[in-house]
């Protein structure tokens, strides 16, 4: 199926844009090129040159943006001429609302009951994809804009209003929308939690990451603006790196990608996009409807370098395929969901969790003997307690009502420190 059919339909669907008191404005001349529009020049580059051949690819690049619905972006002019270049994945799903949720589960394979924004920390016991790849040596990073020192730890940063410097700061940088930070064993490397000047160096340094995730600031990733806004930002920042091969190299996939969509009540259905170079020829410009969801990153990544899983949901066969065109170059088998059978994902309510006060259960531990696309086993990190099962966990508890949180809850005001609320359940851990 070519994209024009989806081009036609997605255009008759698509809204009016919502009028916003911001303007886009670039904070540099150019992707690669430093800005001091956020907190100044980067001071230091990765070292990353080393290789780890990859069988479809030997880089993927994720940018994620915000709260549009499908034919909302599909029916935008600058992502017709993307998927042009590319693969729509249409049948590609969030899985939960508010944000948060779907950011965790995207590194780690499960949002573990969170169901709102509020500042959580997962403890080092607790694997996530970057455990997978320093399993094999793939190096990795994560650039977040406007976040003001690399491994930043607070819940927000807010900074002089670059577009509009006569108005008052603005918080561009957010917490929620970072994942690696939530994840302990994650945030103790502080130097992989990088800003956009640091994406700058890293790629003119020739030291950019084999597995890298970006996430633009509040008004550039639609949040707090349009797509549109955020199409204006694509045009600055992603379509000139497309012909940059110090970023799109020859083996280079990027999936474009939101978090989630905007209107609560239908499917969770979410515009994604591969691009780059990796992506073959007599495949650009086409359609994969295949059913997706942002577990299936976890295992395309798996069966791309043939790693290890985390027996969590990127193994259940029924959220995690693999996107095709890496399926078929690794021998995967796909899992077809008939429309009818298509669960929703937009789910808003509670379920028990280590990460929701009102039905708390400690962490559980991954099955063990699960099998994911990498066909590697699964990967634990030391300290987990692999009796916890979902079968043995105890009852869910409302600590709500005990005047209490989910122990691996922060304040969200809290701008520092790990230990603001620490954990008083040895099981938790």
């Amino acid at each position: 199926m070519y994209i024009a059919t989806l081009i036609s339909l997605a255009a008759s669907l698509r809204p009016s844009a919502a009028a916003t008191a911001q303007f886009f404005a670039p904070p540099s001349s150019g992707p690669l090129v430093q800005s001091l529009n956020y907190t100044g020049v980067s001071n230091s580059t990765l070292d990353d040159r080393h290789v780890v051949e990859g069988q479809v690819f030997n880089r993927i690049i994720q940018v994620w943006l915000e709260n549009t619905n499908f034919e909302t972006a599909a029916a935008t002019p600058v992502f017709e001429s993307l998927a042009q270049q590319g693969i729509v994945l249409s049948n590609f799903n969030a899985l939960t609302h508010p944000s948060e949720p779907n950011y965790v589960a995207a590194i780690g394979g499960d949002f573990f009951g969170m169901h709102d924004d509020n500042m959580y920390r997962i403890p080092s016991n607790i694997s996530c994809v970057v455990d997978l790849l320093e399993d094999k040596g793939i190096s990795w990073a994560t650039y977040q804009e406007n976040m003001p020192a690399d491994g930043y730890y607070g819940y927000t940063y807010t900074s002089p209003n670059y577009a509009s410097p006569s108005s008052k700061p603005y918080t561009y940088y957010v917490r929620k929308h970072n994942p690696l930070i939530i994840y302990d064993g994650i945030s103790e490397d502080p130097n992989r939690i990088r800003n956009f000047n640091d994406f700058a160096a890293d790629a003119v340094n020739g030291t950019l990451p084999q597995w890298v995730f970006v996430t633009p600031n509040m008004v550039n990733d639609a949040h707090d603006t349009t797509i549109d806004f955020a199409a204006s930002f694509l045009e600055y920042w992603l379509v000139p790196l497309l012909t940059d091969p110090r970023v799109n190299g020859e083996d280079t996939l990027i999936l474009l990608t939101f978090d989630e969509n905007e209107t609560y009540e239908i499917q969770n259905r979410v515009f994604s996009l591969l691009l780059g170079n990796a992506v073959p020829d007599c495949l650009r410009g086409t359609i994969d409807d295949t059913l997706y969801t942002h577990y299936s990153s976890l295992s395309t990544v798996q069966a791309n370098w043939g790693l290890r899983s985390l027996g969590r949901q990127d193994t259940n066969p029924l959220l995690s395929n693999v996107f095709s065109f890496v399926a078929d170059a690794t021998g995967y088998e796909n899992v077809y969901v008939p429309a009818s059978e298509i669960p929703m994902f937009n789910l808003t309510g509670v379920v028990p969790g280590a990460l929701t006060s009102a039905a708390f259960v400690p962490f559980a531990a991954p099955d063990l003997e699960a099998h994911g696309a990498g066909s590697c086993g699964v990967l634990t990190r030391p300290g987990l307690d692999p009796t916890l099962t979902p079968c043995t966990l105890p009852p869910p508890v409302n600590m709500l009502a005990l005047d209490a949180t989910t122990p691996w809850q922060m304040s969200p005001k809290t701008t520092d420190g790990r230990n603001t609320i620490p954990c008083a359940n040895a099981k938790c851990r």
